[in-house]
């Protein structure tokens, strides 16, 4: 009946942790089009939720890689992946508070690393799929958006440049309506399916689904996409600030080129397995953008505090998810830590709403 519990705490955790993914991660993929005026906030907050439940059900190459790729499916417990979501929520949290786009996947992996550590030691973790499958493309990912993005924009300007400003600024917008739906089907591909290895993970160390016999069903693709859906609906307008106007001032050419090299780098990564940062990616061609216009045209030391948080994020996360495991067992293998521990956090984040509704501050800041 225990471990009952615990996997029914497992899965609304890890949707729990979805639905903060989907709010903090808003920002990569409707930034560019409200800071150009292509969508309207709403609109462009809708059009994305939607086409990132649909973009869930492209592929489940990231959700094996998640599932069976980082850390020993049969060495994990029910209780290790509750910490290690507890910590990837927290971190996620503690950054959205702050207003940086950290990254929500590298968040996950390293509150399931720190977790699986805590609780099995450094063997139940896969440093080969660590490395090759997480640290190297996160490397390699924002590099590529910034190539991609400083080469488009600039072939744009040479395509455009002797037209009027005008018409060209409306196609603009018009074609961030398919970069942009692109880049939330790309970001719905990848991000979901990290929640959708995950619960798989859960349902294996509870016994329903052999290791040897990886596989994700089908109630865990919906229910995983529609929690990102909704997460997306609800808005991160802290982060929207900073990815739409804090790091550079864009024009639509510039966002048309930012939004279409992270679609295109998200999902060729999603189609070889890579469980990518979408919020790495589109940060990369956002700056790529803006760089290769004008290096000043970039607000360096905004985009300075964006990397830092993304080196911090890992071994961040990764201590939460240590932490979070060892005050679970103070209570034993059962499912008194987990219980404690959520409603733990459900009443600190109403505490700290309710500390912000009386300071006269809003929960969504300005879009």
């Amino acid at each position: 009946m225990g471990s009952d519990v615990i996997l029914v705490i497992v899965v609304c955790t890890a949707l729990a942790f979805d639905f903060t993914n989907g709010f903090h991660d808003t920002a990569n993929v409707v930034a560019t089009s409200i800071s150009t005026r292509a969508m309207s906030p709403r609109l462009a907050v809708a059009f994305a939720a939607a086409l990132n439940f649909a973009g869930a059900f492209i592929s489940l190459k990231v959700a094996a890689t998640v599932g069976k790729g980082i850390v020993d499916a049969s060495a994990v417990t029910p209780t290790i992946l509750f910490a290690g979501l507890i910590g990837a929520i927290v971190w996620n949290l503690i950054t959205w508070y702050f207003g940086l786009p950290s990254s929500s996947s590298h968040a996950l992996i390293g509150g399931v690393v720190g977790a699986a550590i805590a609780g099995k030691g450094t063997a139940a973790v896969m440093g080969d799929g660590l490395l090759g499958k997480v640290v190297v493309p996160a490397l390699v990912a924002p590099v590529l958006a910034f190539a991609t993005a400083a080469i488009g924009i600039l072939v744009v300007y040479r395509i455009v440049g002797a037209l009027r400003p005008g018409p060209v600024s409306g196609g603009f917008k018009l074609g961030q309506l398919v970069s942009g739906g692109l880049l939330a089907l790309a970001h719905g591909t990848n991000d979901a399916q990290k929640t959708m290895g995950v619960i798989t993970l859960a349902l294996i160390a509870h016994g329903d689904i052999a290791a040897s016999n990886f596989h994700v069903p089908s109630w865990v693709v919906i229910s995983a996409a529609s929690a990102i859906a909704l997460g997306t609906y609800s808005g991160g307008w802290r982060i929207i600030k900073t990815m739409g106007s804090r790091i550079i001032k864009m024009d639509s050419a510039q966002g048309f080129s930012a939004q279409g090299a992270g679609a295109a780098v998200i999902l060729a990564a999603s189609h070889y397995g890579y469980p990518l940062s979408t919020t790495h990616v589109i940060s990369g061609g956002v700056i790529g953008a803006g760089a290769a216009k004008r290096v000043s045209a970039v607000r360096w030391g905004v985009a300075g505090n964006i990397i830092g948080a993304w080196v911090l994020t890992l071994p961040a996360a990764g201590a939460f998810g240590l932490i979070v495991y060892g005050i679970t067992r103070i209570f034993g293998t059962g499912a008194a830590g987990p219980l404690v521990v959520s409603v733990a956090l459900l009443i600190g984040i109403a505490v700290a709403l309710v500390r912000r509704v009386q300071r006269g501050s809003p929960i969504t800041a300005e879009a």
